[in-house]
């Protein structure tokens, strides 16, 4: 049965709905809908079973974050595998760890391609447990209508999720590969505007603060940062200049009471700078090339800050913004480094960022793959699957190999292409 309202909402229809209404209409939802609808309207949807069919034990479709027993399994598996070198797949029923598409097996995080890592150990399997039930619940289902309404999660987000911590992983135990797990883990939403929202101003404009800035400054600045009240960007580059970063242009004067830098020039492209109360930002404070760069952290509040947010062709809720310095007013005591020696910090930055976006354009086109990969076995063309179909017909004609999901450690031109 379907109510009116429901039948005046569906975007598919009356009529769709009344050819199967009191029938079991498995087949045709999942003709037309893919697991993450049952995610988004899983509370709101009363889930049942037909008289006629008996009840399924598991339901697949909908998200089950795996509860603290089977975490804990992991763990001891995981710590199990390291000291037997067990290479094998589905060891100790372990089960997939990332996609089921042979990308990201557990042991395969654990043991890449049949060699033993030494950088993973069981507080990555909880780390990405936690992350991957954050994103599977919460960001999944919505992700898409918050790309459609950029500003949203920059509004939202900070103070939404100022309690949260994380729980797997002690501070002290932190390091670079929890951040890559934490990276891959929230671009399986398949959102560039999305992961750039929630880590890309934070993810590049603190770390030079943190690394480089005075201890007053950084006592000052980061608490607000950290519980959510604030917000930081990076902004080096600019309408003529990019990662050319020895050409900038932004200039900043030092005062004749050499206590203030007087900034003035333009930043293009700087992600979450419309939402931005700091600005990490490259300026130009000697003679021209890469040893008259100076690196300042500009406060929107000090004034002369103007922001206007960028029409893109995609990542919208990013919050890419152009933004324009007019004798902005700089305390001496924000700038970060040493005057005229702003280029190294800055490259040292860049190396921790393309660190990152490698680790998102691996994780975004696995994505793409496993789409496909479930896509050609679900459509049915001319009565069979599309994954059986030529792909085209010529005089030389080019006929797909049967999709399967590859097994790791099954081809070693699939290895060497992980590598």
């Amino acid at each position: 049965m379907t109510s009116p309202k429901f039948q005046d909402d569906h975007p598919g229809g009356k009529k769709i709905l009344t050819r199967v209404a009191g029938k079991d209409a498995s087949k045709q939802f999942w003709k037309y809908h893919n697991e993450g609808i049952l995610k988004k309207y899983k509370a709101k949807l009363h889930v049942g079973s037909l008289d006629t069919k008996k009840s399924s034990s598991t339901n697949t479709a909908c998200y089950s974050p795996p509860t603290k027993e089977a975490v804990k399994h992991r763990q001891k598996v995981v710590l199990l595998c390291r000291s037997n070198k067990c290479f094998t797949r589905g060891c100790g029923g372990f089960g997939t760890f990332g996609s089921v598409w042979g990308f990201d097996s557990i042991c395969g995080s654990i043991v890449v391609s049949g060699v033993h890592s030494p950088y993973f150990n069981e507080t990555h399997a909880a780390l990405r447990d936690e992350i991957r039930e954050w994103v599977s619940a919460e960001i999944e289902p919505n992700v898409g209508e918050w790309d459609e309404a950029p500003g949203l999660m920059g509004m939202h987000y900070p103070t939404q999720y100022t309690d949260n911590r994380i729980k797997s992983v002690p501070p002290e135990k932190w390091d670079l590969f929890h951040e890559l797990l934490l990276t891959d883990e929230l671009s399986r939403a398949a959102s560039g505007g999305f992961v750039w929202n929630v880590i890309g101003g934070f993810g590049i404009g603190c770390p030079p603060l943190v690394k480089f800035g005075k201890k007053p400054l950084v006592e000052r600045i980061l608490p607000g940062i950290l519980n959510g009240d604030k917000r930081i960007c990076l902004a080096i580059t600019e309408p003529d200049a990019g990662s050319d970063v020895a050409n900038l242009t932004c200039e900043a004067k030092l005062t004749e009471d050499g206590k203030h830098y007087i900034v003035n020039g333009e930043k293009k492209w700087i992600t979450n700078g419309i939402w931005s109360d700091y600005f990490t930002t490259a300026v130009r404070t000697g003679k021209e090339g890469m040893n008259g760069v100076s690196v300042l952290l500009i406060e929107r509040s000090a004034g002369g800050v103007s922001t206007r947010k960028m029409d893109c062709q995609g990542v919208w809720s990013s919050g890419t913004t152009y933004i324009t310095f007019e004798d902005v007013k700089v305390p001496v005591e924000n700038l970060i480094g040493k005057e005229n020696q702003g280029f190294k910090v800055i490259m040292t930055n860049f190396n921790h960022e393309r660190i990152g976006i490698i680790i998102q354009c691996l994780r975004f086109s696995r994505v793409c793959y496993e789409e496909c990969i479930k896509y050609a076995h679900k459509r049915r063309t001319f009565g069979k699957n599309s994954s059986t179909t030529p792909l085209s017909v010529s005089s030389s004609p080019i006929w797909p190999v049967k999709l399967k999901p590859p097994i790791l450690g099954s081809n070693p031109s699939f290895i060497n292409a992980q590598k």
